[in-house]
């Protein structure tokens, strides 16, 4: 029987470790802060509960544009919808431990050993966990990564945060200033916004969330604006420090921007120092993350690494595929290598962001041939009739065939619309074969088939 030791608890690890189990390895997973890793406990789990409570707030500020009132305040007054944060962190805490326990007792039924405990590599072959000494036949590491810390702006829990530290707050911050305006930013912005926060969103770079869809992008901050955020583009941050009742960001360019709290969401290092890597023969790249190929093998024989210790896209869903990929291929399983291509991706903004395949900035570069269709969301029927006016539809095919080549959706649960153009693309489905796919009547989906319809024409054009 092979004998498979993990190394990490997150979507890398703990998929892994199913799919090995059901394969018949005998299987160990070594995680010292429980199942389903940071993932689960700190990062993708709580935002999105956050995030969902903060649609919900939105949805409530947004109701009387329906000819939807509150009534049954004080004295008759317009009752005012109000955030009971120690209440909201409660649920966000509980939640994320409650599908920690759930990751445990699937993996331990299938027969997982769990170790809570910090691993580590002796060599190729032999990892330490705690006080045990384990022999393994093949090594996954899937050891996540940390938020990166800005010199001169480190978090002291208080007033200077990660996002791992938000959820221990008891009032709302009065004015949260949230330092980069990647993903991670732009979605705690928002949602902070939505809870009744000011918000001041500093961005290094044009605009906000620089290396996603442009259009995208655009939206998101012109309907940021509408609800009073402030958004200051190029905005580099030197340094973040407290004052007596708050905080003092100081830019590159000398300017000021004073809050209660800040946050700090600049990115992420790997986890890859002090596991025994380097003792391994397991190669990093100059930032420390683990190099590995497409069917997520190391330089170390016998060593696979998986999740975003790896650096190759830091998505949950893409950490658990390596993590399967792996196990696939240490077991001589028929395996497919990583196709990036066809990885879906979602920013948990209000309206979410969706993208799969090809992007946009490639085709405009030249990279690409496509031809282009972009719908607006406020023509869609049942888009109007929820009130919603921001977002589109936008999808690119090959010129010639017609073959989905990849889309964009912003609209609300864009993560739930981009499965249809996720399919298209995964399975080389051509316009008219999506165009001649039923929608319900009305739906967002519709858009989705009625851009496949305008591409099915000749005189859709590139860049349209």
């Amino acid at each position: 029987m092979t004998r498979i030791v993990i190394i990490g608890g997150g979507p890398g690890g703990y998929e892994a470790a199913l799919v090995a189990a059901q394969l018949g390895a005998d299987v160990t997973m070594v995680e010292q802060d429980g199942p389903g890793g940071a993932c689960v406990l700190t990062d993708c789990v709580p935002s999105k509960t956050l995030i969902a409570t903060s649609v919900r707030k939105q949805a409530l500020l947004d109701a009387p544009s329906l000819g939807v009132g509150f009534t049954g305040g004080l004295d008759g007054d317009v009752g005012v919808a109000h955030v009971d944060l120690p209440l909201v962190n409660k649920r966000v805490k509980e939640l994320a431990q409650a599908q920690s326990m759930d990751i445990e007792t699937r993996v331990a039924a299938e027969g997982v050993e769990i170790i809570k405990a910090h691993g580590r590599l002796v060599d190729p072959q032999v990892v330490k966990a705690g006080e045990r000494t384990i022999r393994a036949d093949v090594v996954l590491v899937a050891t996540g990564a940390t938020p990166r810390i800005l010199p001169g702006a480190e978090p002291d829990g208080e007033r200077i945060l990660t996002w791992r530290q938000l959820y221990d707050l008891d009032t709302l911050p009065e004015h949260l200033i949230v330092v980069g305006s990647g993903v991670t930013g732009a979605e705690f912005a928002g949602a902070y916004r939505s809870l009744g926060c000011e918000v001041t969103l500093v961005s290094s770079r044009d605009r906000m969330m620089p290396n996603e869809d442009a259009d995208g992008a655009e939206v998101l901050e012109e309907v940021y604006r509408r609800r009073g955020m402030n958004v200051m583009g190029r905005s580099r941050a030197s340094s973040v420090t407290r004052t007596a009742d708050g905080v003092l960001v100081t830019l590159e360019d000398g300017r000021v921007a004073e809050g209660s709290h800040a946050l700090m969401t600049v990115g992420m290092i790997p986890n890859t120092t002090g596991i025994g890597l380097a003792e391994a023969g397991v190669q990093l790249d100059r930032n420390g993350f683990i190099k590995v190929d497409k069917v997520s093998r190391t330089s170390a024989p016998g060593v696979y690494a998986a999740g975003d210790c790896t650096g190759v896209l830091m998505l949950a869903s893409v950490a658990a595929m390596q993590g399967r990929i792996a196990v696939w291929h240490a077991l001589g399983e028929a395996v497919q290598p990583l196709r990036l291509a066809t990885v879906a991706s979602n920013i948990f903004t209000d309206p979410e962001i969706a993208a799969v395949g090809v992007a946009q900035r490639s085709i405009e570069a030249g990279e690409i041939e496509a031809n282009v269709v972009k719908l607006p969301l406020a023509t869609n029927a049942r888009a109007k009739m929820s009130g919603f006016n921001d977002g589109f539809v936008k999808l690119f095919c090959r010129p010639h065939t017609g073959i989905v080549l990849g889309g964009v959706v912003v609209a609300p649960r864009a993560s739930e619309l981009i499965l249809a153009v996720s399919v298209a693309v995964q399975q080389r489905l051509t316009v008219d074969q999506l165009a001649h796919t039923f929608a319900v009547y009305p739906s967002l989906s519709g858009s989705i088939t009625e851009a496949a319809r305008r591409l099915m024409q000749p005189e859709a054009a590139i860049g349209l």
